[in-house]
């Protein structure tokens, strides 16, 4: 790819994931290679399938961080915060090193809109990503500064 995309799947209703697991089988079915991550799903509360069939079909997949805290510990909070921000760091490392063609950072806007990533890291990421990754995000509360970043929100 000559320029990879960015795509935000952003909303109340349900089809976000859906959608971008979608994107990456497809992808994945001419020969490309995906990195999936993602945040705030523990093991056991969300339906694994789709994770499932991405390592199935040779996506490289890992958890970026797992259920959200208990919001009444504060140190629940903060360790969630440092999960999140290492697992970003991570996932820039290895889009900086690795030849992907598609990133899914599945629900990552959870944890802007919660405040456990700010939205200027998360800007900075998008800005600073290879030019020829597509870059699908998802999850709830889009901001309009992440909107005006991408080409293409649903």
């Amino acid at each position: 790819m000559e320029k990879g995309l960015v795509h935000i799947y952003t909303g109340e209703g349900k089809g976000k994931t859906t959608s971008a697991v979608g994107l990456a089988l497809r992808a994945l079915s001419r020969g490309l290679r995906v990195c999936y991550v993602n945040f705030n799903k523990g093991a056991g509360v969300y339906s694994n399938s789709e994770v499932e069939s991405l390592k199935q079909n040779g996506a490289y997949v890992f958890v970026g961080t797992g259920q959200h805290p208990d919001f009444d510990i504060d140190n629940s909070i903060k360790s969630h915060t440092t999960e999140i921000q290492s697992a970003l760091e991570r996932i820039d490392r290895l889009v900086q090193t690795e030849e992907f063609d598609m990133l899914v950072l599945d629900e990552i806007l959870i944890s802007v809109r919660d405040g456990f990533l700010e939205e200027d890291v998360l800007a900075d990421f998008i800005k600073r990503k290879p030019q020829g990754l597509e870059l699908v995000i998802t999850g709830r509360g889009a901001t309009e500064r992440l909107i005006e970043l991408s080409d293409y929100v649903s």
